[in-house]
């Protein structure tokens, strides 16, 4: 797998779309670039590549009639949704129904597996239990259908009190690729297996380990506010900008960056090269293959690896912006002039760190979780792909 600052940010660029939801409004889903055309570019047609996907009931705690399943996202410029038989179907106004909302549940199968057949599409494998997800189709900017998904950290948000969560995916011609995605908050356990060229399964919780990762945000007392009930911890960044987190909280850390490499180097080492980097003028520039430089980040730029993080896919200045994000979620710029960090061991050591990405890398089996944007940076985020796939599965994993 190549770590995500030596390739396109294409996952991240996609959460962008979907999930950068206003707090005071649900996510509407923009169209993702690397979304590929179906085989016959019709509406309502299967698409071509369909690979075999099983959803699989392990929550031990809801039976398979509690579980609704949605597959929605984008196709060849068009926000799509999944239909039971393996349609590919365009959303649509008159999707909604008496109550305003869109009904695109699919029910398991009811013993053992739910087999599906995914075609080409760039997208979200959504899982509710309980009570069905309120999806909305509304119209954008351009007078297109386009869909409202849930945003569980927004407590307006019709959906708000529905256990849910969800798996991200791109499949197209170039194979499939995927994670378990904890970026807006972190719900329901939830693994994937991919099989094809190789066999790999990520994203398990260890035993106890969804009730180890509240706990451990709760006893922070600055995340404490992040952790709604037993049904899910809202990512640090959706908290500030809701008002449960504190927006200056790691503004003492970030100066302390500053004024340590005003006077030191600091490496970051990419596939285009080794940048080196001092702060001038209260920016941080680095020369090497390129000149690349940054503002002092916020909080929010921190935690949301946007901002004065942004990273544009030059080859350059996004792969330097994503090794020094993820340096500043697991705090080891200040210990390692040379970055990026490959020994975990060396990640969350300081008192001001993510310590919801931490509590969910210390919650699953093989330490990797999508717990911040530039999580895979260093190859520790809960992503697998395979360019030759032939099976994909989605399992609800136990919740205690």
């Amino acid at each position: 797998m190549t770590p995500r600052h030596s390739r396109r940010p294409a996952r991240r660029t996609f959460l962008a779309a979907l999930g950068g939801a206003a707090v005071a409004a649900p996510a509407v889903a923009a169209l993702a670039p690397h979304a590929l055309a179906d085989a016959t570019g019709k509406s309502g047609t299967a698409a071509a590549g369909s690979l075999p996907l099983t959803i699989v009931n392990g929550s031990g705690s809801f039976t398979d009639a509690d579980v609704h399943v949605y597959i929605v996202g984008n196709q060849d410029g068009r926000q799509v949704r999944l239909t039971p038989d393996g349609t590919l179907a365009p959303v649509a106004l008159s999707d909604n129904g008496p109550d305003g909302f869109a009904d695109y549940a699919i029910g398991l199968a009811g013993s053992g597996g739910t087999r599906l057949s995914l075609p080409y599409m760039s997208g979200r494998i959504y899982v509710s239990l309980g009570a069905k997800l309120k999806f909305k189709v509304v119209t954008d900017g351009n007078g297109a259908p386009a869909l409202q998904y849930p945003a569980g950290w927004v407590a307006s948000d019709p959906s708000y009190g529905v256990l849910h969560d969800c798996a991200e995916f791109t499949y197209n011609a170039s194979g499939m690729f995927c994670n378990t995605t904890m970026v807006d908050m972190f719900s329901v356990p939830l693994s994937i297996r991919l099989t094809g060229a190789k066999d790999q399964t990520t994203g398990t919780l260890r035993k106890g380990g969804r009730a180890a990762a509240f706990a451990a945000v709760r006893e922070v007392e600055e995340f404490a506010r992040l952790v709604v009930d037993d049904t899910r911890i809202i990512a640090p960044g959706h908290g500030l900008d809701a008002g449960l987190f504190p927006k200056d909280y790691l503004a003492p850390y970030i100066d302390e960056v500053w004024s340590t490499y005003t006077g030191r180097d600091l490496t970051v080492t990419t596939n285009a090269g080794t940048f080196t980097g001092r702060v001038r003028g209260d920016r941080f520039t680095f020369d090497g293959p390129a000149q690349v430089s940054f503002g002092r980040p916020s909080t929010r730029d921190v935690l949301f690896c946007d901002g004065a993080l942004a990273a544009p896919n030059d080859g350059t200045t996004g792969p330097v912006a994503a090794v020094l994000g993820a340096g500043f979620n697991r705090s080891t710029l200040l210990s390692h002039p040379a970055q990026p960090v490959t020994d975990p061991s060396a990640f969350y050591r300081t008192a001001l760190t993510n310590h919801y990405a931490k509590a969910l890398h210390a919650a699953t089996e093989d330490g990797k979780a999508y717990g911040f944007a530039f999580d895979d940076v260093a190859d520790f985020a809960s992503y697998i792909q395979d360019t030759a796939p032939t099976g994909l599965r989605l399992t609800l994993t136990p919740f205690v």
